[in-house]
């Protein structure tokens, strides 16, 4: 068994009592093909969160900066985490993360950037737009519906794929692309509040 099946095993047996997780929408999933999983961000354990309640493997962007010692950097490149320098254009990050997606594999990204200190959606940034338009990967939004507390219950949604067709077509641009993913995410969220029950739909 690879060390990314393991640590998987390991930490849904702890996060899903933990959080009374419920997962909705994985059949929205791809079995095959390369797909790009975007997921609002208000936790640092929503990485760990996606890659348990996914039907596939994912490969996550994480800071440079843990991966600087070397046998905490070899676990992390064991559970198919790759660095990305923060607060500029990382063209290795970026050459690495369409390369996970040209081998048919799944890319986890968080389009904000950085975890919401109050919940709310914030802005996208034009990353994930870049590799929803430079790749032909399948685009499924994710809503991680907290709070995070012990004994409270944990929403993970998964959207139907985003048709992203019309976006290469007029050529958008990679923020345009962004923030139209993060609508979606949004309105993910807005159904589970207004009315739970589409959460089935």
């Amino acid at each position: 068994m690879s060390l990314y099946k393991i640590a998987r095993t390991i930490v849904a047996i702890i996060l899903f009592p933990l959080y009374r997780i419920q997962v909705y929408g994985k059949e929205n999933i791809p079995d095959k093909g390369p797909v790009i999983i975007c997921s609002n961000h208000i936790s640092n354990l929503d990485p760990p969160v996606v890659g348990i309640t996914s039907p596939r493997d994912i490969y996550f962007m994480a800071k440079g900066e843990l991966f600087e010692k070397k046998f905490f950097g070899k676990l992390l490149l064991g559970i198919h985490a790759f660095p990305v320098k923060r607060g500029m254009r990382d063209r290795n990050a970026l050459r690495k993360g369409l390369s996970i997606l040209e081998e048919g594999n799944s890319l986890g990204l968080f389009p904000e950037g950085t975890r919401s200190k109050t919940g709310k959606i914030g802005k996208a940034l034009a990353g994930a737009g870049f590799f929803a338009l430079r790749s032909n990967a399948v685009i499924v939004p994710c809503a991680i519906i907290g709070p995070y507390k012990p004994g409270k219950k944990l929403i993970v949604k998964y959207g139907k794929p985003l048709d992203f067709e019309h976006y290469r077509v007029n050529k958008a641009s990679p923020q345009e692309a962004a923030d139209g993913i993060m609508s979606e995410i949004n309105q993910i969220i807005d159904n589970y509040q207004n009315k739970p029950d589409l959460l089935d739909k």
